[in-house]
């Protein structure tokens, strides 16, 4: 097994490193070796021999896709628009489709892909600046950060500029038609969200505010009740934070949130009634760990602290969903994008 870490590429990264994972008596990564040169791949995915990642090419910006062949990376297309790159890229790969979010153009974007990773956009939509927040952050714009699928397959965005859920269909000729939109607290800062195992509540993280609310919600007739919101950080917490990946667990019993600046992993366990109780907070040993992922079984933790150029390693604990660091200061420079790959 192996872990897939790519970032900025501001200083020393060249762009996406791989690590292997040694998975024995004593779980660790070897030392991480740079498999595709490409500017800022802040955000990828994988499909089979198929990366599709974030490209930060100077005055344009979009998204690139490199096709594994003979152990090494080629680049098969690219899809650049003037300005700056995307921030999220979700996947479908069943469906062969890929979702983008630029947070600095407000741009949502659909492309589908064929098997040699070919790209087609198919269309965009334009957040406007419709209820923009009163935070600095705020102040310049819609900013959507996130674009994938919800548990029907229809699509949602996540805006912090807006502090707004916004829900679409892909319709049938491939355009793409909103459905609903759900309203955080002003200065919320919407940017990630994870969806209950049952699909009738999703958990939403606030960047600017260092919280995650809980939204019980039907996806037949998009109504929402908000049930409860919580603290990502220490109640004394008194520097800056910024709340960014959130992942729940496969059996749905627990939730996990990066924090910025208490530079921290937020472990919640999901009660019975969907509200959040925390488990633990645990230090990430670096500075501004914007993601974290875990391998397929979810026995282990790996996140990337994107100031300290370094990544650490956890087990996690099933039973009671905490984290144990097993291994610290992994060098990776300027991570922001953590996959664990076959």
């Amino acid at each position: 097994m192996k872990v897939l870490i790519g970032g900025y590429t501001k200083n020393n990264s060249k762009g996406i490193y791989e690590l292997p994972f040694e998975n024995n008596d004593q779980p660790h990564l070897d030392e991480a070796k740079n498999i595709i040169e490409i500017g800022g791949p802040t955000y990828f995915q994988k499909d089979g021999n198929l990366i599709f990642a974030i490209n930060n090419a100077g005055d344009q910006g979009g998204i690139s896709t490199f096709k594994l062949n003979n152990s090494n990376y080629e680049e098969v297309d690219t899809y650049l628009t003037s300005g700056s790159s995307p921030a999220y890229i979700g996947i479908n790969p069943s469906k062969k489709l890929l979702y983008t979010a630029n947070y600095h153009t407000a741009v949502l974007s659909v492309f589908s892909y064929n098997d040699e990773g070919k790209l087609t956009l198919l269309d965009t939509v334009t957040h406007q600046n419709n209820s923009l927040g009163p935070r600095k952050e705020q102040a310049d714009g819609a900013h959507p950060h996130y674009f994938d699928e919800t548990p029907q397959g229809n699509l949602v965005s996540c805006d912090l500029g807006n502090d707004a859920v916004d829900f679409y269909r892909l319709n049938q000729d491939n355009k793409l038609k909103h459905l609903a939109t759900y309203k955080n607290e002003a200065g919320f800062g919407d940017r990630h969200l994870v969806f209950s195992k049952d699909g009738n509540y999703f958990y939403v993280v606030g960047e600017l505010s260092s919280q995650i609310n809980v939204v019980k919600f039907n996806e037949n007739d998009w109504t929402f009740e908000d049930i409860a919101t919580y603290s990502t950080i220490p109640s004394d917490w008194n520097e800056h934070n910024g709340a960014a990946a959130v992942k729940i667990s496969a059996d749905g019993k627990f939730i996990y949130v990066s924090n910025r600046g208490n530079d921290s992993i937020a472990v919640f366990a999901v009660q019975a009634d969907h509200t959040l109780k925390l488990v633990q907070r645990i230090s990430v040993f670096g500075s501004f760990p914007r993601d974290f992922n875990w391998d397929e079984d979810e026995k282990y933790v790996v996140v990337a602290n994107q100031n300290t150029d370094n990544t650490t390693l956890y087990s996690r604990n099933e039973e009671d969903g905490s984290l144990t660091p097993i291994q610290k200061n992994i060098p990776v420079p300027e991570g922001t994008r953590v996959l664990f790959v076959k």
